[in-house]
Parts: structure tokens; C-alpha cells; sequence
């Protein structure tokens, strides 16, 4: 690694680690993760004692690689995001997340205050998140961080998460082929389900690893 790199890993880490006293502060189980194999090792760690993974379709979660290495543990892997699966099939997967051993997503943006802000459009994945699986893990990588209030993060995650996730999923949204949110009403719009998790909810068990890596959108 190169000074200039050193430096930037370094200021990177301070906005890290303010993110993670910030979520200590408001009750959630908090890591900083200096690389994503930190990341997938805590993961799989985690997973130890669970049955059932559920994953919430996050970009961050699969370029951890943790999948199959979950599979290879013999855990029974809930994941929606298969393209052989019929709309039958995935709705029932997403069900059955919301009351599994241990669910796994991204964060569309943290804030340093410690406030996780995610916008569905089907509101499985941030169900998940707020009550019925055993254990959450919530990964956010160093460019999901927001120096501002909620606002600033949902506007962060319309400028920088919707439209390449619109994207990737083929979904027909204005912003799918300009790349800038237009606030639009397409029958395929992703910004349907906004929700600001500020403190832990008060039963589930939420643990949010913050990496010093960019992951996801």
C-alpha cells in the first residue's frame, strides 16, 4: 500500500469507528472491520449455531463470498435471489426469512450518528431487519457512510443506491437508464418502503459490522 492509499485507508478507519461508538451508544452490537474477510469471518462465526441463513438480496453480503461457504456448514440457505425461482417460490423464501436463525443484509447508507437508512420496494428486506430472525447481521462498507442526518442518507441512497440496483434488477424506472433519481411513479419503482432505524429495536438481535472497504452500492 502506497502513502497516499495508507492515508486515505487511514481516514477512512476514523469515520469507521466513529460510525461504530455512534451505534454502541444507541444499543446496537457494533464492529469495526478493517477488510471484508473480517467481515465473512465474523459471519461465519455467527453462524455457527444457526439452522437457517437468510439472505436479503444485498450486493455488500455477496461479494463476501459467505454463501457457499454457509452451504458447505450444511445451513439451509433462504436466498430469493435465484432467477430459477418462480414468484411463488421467492415469496415464500422472503417469508420464511422473517423467521430465521440468522439474516444477513447491506445498509443503503449509516449515518455517524448511528441511524441505519434502507429504502425497499418490497419491504421484505428491512422487515427482517426490525423483528423475527434470531440474529441480524447488517453489513455497511465505508461508502455507505453519511456526516449527516437521515435526510442526507436517503438522499445518498437515491443518488448512489437506487438507480444501479434499478439496474441490475432489469427493473423499467427512469432512473434504470439516466442513473439520477426523478422521484418517478413507474409501476417498477424501487423507493416504495423507507424506514431510519435509530435505536436497536428493543428484541431483535441486530449486529452491524462497519468495513473499511467500499461494498455494494
Amino acid at each position: 500500500m502506497g502513502k497516499t492509499e495508507e492515508l486515505v485507508s487511514w481516514s477512512h478507519e476514523q469515520k469507521c469507528r466513529k460510525a461504530v461508538a455512534a451505534l454502541e451508544k444507541n444499543e446496537f452490537t457494533a464492529h469495526y472491520c478493517p477488510t471484508p474477510q473480517e467481515a465473512a469471518d465474523y459471519i461465519i462465526t455467527a453462524a455457527a449455531d444457526a439452522a437457517t441463513v437468510g439472505f436479503g438480496g444485498s450486493m455488500s453480503i455477496v461479494s463476501l463470498g459467505v454463501e457457499s461457504l454457509l452451504q458447505e456448514m450444511g445451513k439451509e440457505i433462504l436466498n430469493h435471489g435465484s432467477t430459477e425461482l418462480s414468484r411463488e417460490e421467492k415469496i415464500a423464501i422472503m417469508r420464511r426469512q422473517l423467521t430465521c436463525d440468522l439474516f444477513l443484509s447491506g445498509c443503503n447508507a449509516l449515518t455517524l450518528n448511528g441511524e441505519l437508512v434502507n429504502i425497499d420496494a418490497t419491504g421484505n428486506r428491512v422487515a427482517a431487519m426490525l423483528f423475527g430472525p434470531q440474529k441480524v447481521i447488517v453489513v455497511a462498507g465505508r461508502n455507505k457512510l453519511v456526516d449527516g442526518s437521515p435526510q442526507d442518507a436517503i438522499a445518498r441512497v437515491k443518488t448512489w443506491a437506487t438507480p444501479p440496483n434499478a439496474k441490475r434488477l432489469s427493473f423499467k424506472t427512469p432512473c434504470a437508464t439516466t442513473g439520477f433519481c426523478s422521484d418517478c411513479s413507474s409501476p417498477d419503482r424501487l423507493c416504495r418502503v423507507t424506514t431510519i432505524i435509530d435505536r436497536k429495536p428493543r428484541i431483535t438481535d441486530i449486529h452491524v459490522l462497519v468495513v473499511n472497504s467500499d461494498l455494494g452500492f
